[in-house]
């Protein structure tokens, strides 16, 4: 369809009869899936699959992002139009069969129930043969994430851009809490310490149990495509596996979240060092801590509509 035919399209995410191509329906119009692709639970010939995760019951400070993930879709429906810039002319909406698959239902009653579901949820998905990239949602989402990609990959190579490392020590299984899922994800071994890095960190560290830590001041004096490119000699062929906290970003970036530190990366540095990992192994991704009721015109979730685009090309890249 030409940009011209716009006029002929609406409500793509339910009407769609194609996995792949570009969309042109009226941003300002119809069902806001995420880059508009349809809706569905039907994951035959799928390559990759979004999905939303809208749990933020574990924050230590400002709620909200419940509501991200559907901030984060109506976002999208303005990155449509063409392929994304600065990937050489790689077009993944076009390239890829995917589809929006919508939330993850569970009883907001019982929290504890959720990091069960979440893993099921995504092991179901990987089991089907797509790739999973999440819309969050607060950061604790990412350990059962993390526990249904290891189980079919092995330990993984952690990124994780954020402005805390997320490794407050926790020993109590039954807490549930988005500061501390990098630490039980390395004491259950789910991740390589030696190949993973924490990018963005602007925040007191005691014991990062053996991550590298790249913090926002490195990013800005090395640049952030050096970074990248050390990142992907670091590591190497394993499995990667991308965390994008959205307070990794300046607050003057991304406003809605609910730990804002000052001194973050910009989204320009943010843009670059994601383009320069093109090329990792990457199996698994996701944007999360967007609040909507503390942003402001949209700039975060427009932030983390990018960021997800960001990680669909790098996991579609080397499956071109």
């Amino acid at each position: 369809m030409a940009l011209e035919d716009a006029k002929d399209e609406v409500d793509r995410a339910i009407t769609a009869t194609e996995l792949k191509g570009m969309a042109f329906e009226n941003v300002f119009a119809g069902v806001p899936s995420f880059l508009r692709r349809r809706y569905s639970k039907d994951l035959a010939g799928v390559d990759l699959a979004i999905t939303g995760i809208p749990f933020d019951q574990a924050v230590t400070n400002r709620p909200g992002t419940r509501l991200g993930p559907r901030a984060i879709r109506e976002a999208s429906t303005l990155m449509t139009y063409d392929p994304p810039y600065g990937w050489d002319g790689y077009s993944p909406l076009e390239a890829l069969a995917m589809v929006d698959y919508g939330d993850m239902a569970f009883d907001y009653a019982y929290p504890t129930d959720v990091p069960a579901r979440i893993e099921a949820h995504v092991a179901g998905i990987l089991a089907a043969g797509a790739g999973c990239i999440t819309l969050g949602g607060d950061h604790s989402i990412t350990l059962p994430i993390l526990r249904a990609h290891a189980s079919k990959h092995g330990p993984l190579a952690l990124i994780q851009v954020d402005a805390h490392t997320d490794t407050w020590p926790d020993d109590n299984a039954a807490r549930i809490d988005h500061g501390t899922f990098c630490y039980t994800a390395v004491k259950e071994g789910l991740i390589d310490v030696t190949r993973s890095a924490h990018v963005g960190i602007r925040t007191v560290v005691e014991d990062n149990l053996g991550i590298e830590i790249i913090d926002a001041q490195a990013v800005g004096a090395r640049g952030a495509a050096a970074v990248a490119e050390a990142l992907r000699a670091k590591v190497g062929e394993r499995p990667v596996y991308l965390s994008f906290d959205i307070d990794g970003l300046d607050p003057a970036h991304a406003p809605g979240t609910g730990t804002p530190v000052w001194g973050g990366l910009s989204s320009r540095e943010a843009a670059a060092f994601l383009r320069g990992l093109a090329g990792i192994d990457l199996v698994g991704g996701d944007v999360v801590e967007v609040s909507p009721p503390f942003d402001h015109a949209n700039i975060t979730a427009v932030a983390a509509a990018h960021v997800a685009m960001e990680l669909i090309c790098l996991w579609g890249w080397t499956r071109a």
